[in-house]
């Protein structure tokens, strides 16, 4: 079995948010600890607080193509355009985009339009696009998601937030499960590790994937760690999926820990 991690940040600078606990997170030292967990390899989200780590990632993935692909980023401000995006998927081991959009000011952003334009390339160009999101905004992507169907959303965290505990940090799973319905937006499970309530395997956490996989299935839901977020090693994020979720096993168990990410995002 193939184990694809679906998100985890490289970079070099400083400036890390509290919450991850490892600044830098280089090449070197993903690729030894993905060895000593059996990870084959990882989709490199550059981190939004190094302006250097869109470069970092072109850099990991010629270096180890077989290792890291890159999900990458642009501001989105004045500059922005159909262009950029077009730019941006230029880059060596660039396979899609992603976007943080975790802020209340974002609903209006989602709401107005006002990305329509990115959204249309993408649909255009059949990529996929990660987001993170706020549980409130998540029906607004149920608004997106049928406009643009050519266009493959893959939403950060089960849309759960970096400072959110169980169970409370679940109380959206029914909006987050509606969005199933359109065969074009699927989920990354990663993070859950951060947010459950108790030790190793993490319990508290089960139903709740339980629930994201009944909804979305082996083809739309992606196990994933972020991991300089989680107290977890790299190793107990595998193995709560592989050895501790009775109802998780065979073609599906292949398919959420890393086949399922390797063909949204075109990573073959």
């Amino acid at each position: 079995m193939q184990i694809t991690d679906a998100q985890i940040h490289l970079w070099t600078g400083a400036g890390a948010p509290p919450y991850h606990h490892r600044a830098p997170y280089t090449i070197e030292r993903a690729l030894r600890e993905m060895d000593e967990a059996g990870i084959d390899r990882a989709v490199n989200c550059p981190a939004i607080w190094d302006p250097d780590a869109n470069d970092y990632a072109v850099e990991a993935a010629q270096a180890h193509p077989d290792r890291f692909a890159t999900m990458g980023w642009f501001p989105l401000d004045a500059s922005a355009g159909p262009h950029r995006v077009d730019e941006w998927m230029s880059k060596p081991g660039m396979l899609g985009l992603r976007f943080v959009l975790y802020a209340p000011e974002a609903g209006g952003i989602l709401r107005s339009g006002a990305l329509d334009w990115l959204w249309t390339r993408a649909d255009e160009l059949e990529l996929p696009v990660a987001l993170m999101v706020m549980p409130d905004h998540l029906s607004l992507i149920g608004d997106i998601a049928p406009r643009f169907p050519r266009m493959r959303l893959l939403l950060d965290h089960l849309a759960i937030g970096p400072f959110d505990t169980l169970p409370g940090a679940a109380s959206h799973l029914d909006a987050l499960v509606a969005l199933a319905a359109y065969p074009n937006v699927a989920v990354k499970a990663s993070g859950i590790t951060g947010a459950a309530t108790d030790g190793y395997p993490f319990a508290s956490a089960h139903e709740v994937l339980r629930r994201t996989f009944d909804a979305f299935g082996p083809d739309r839901m992606f196990w994933g760690t972020d991991i300089t977020r989680q107290t977890a090693t790299w190793g107990e994020c595998v193995s709560m999926f592989t050895d501790h979720l009775p109802w998780l096993a065979g073609a599906d168990l292949e398919r959420v820990m890393g086949a399922g990410i390797s063909d949204w995002i075109g990573w073959h």
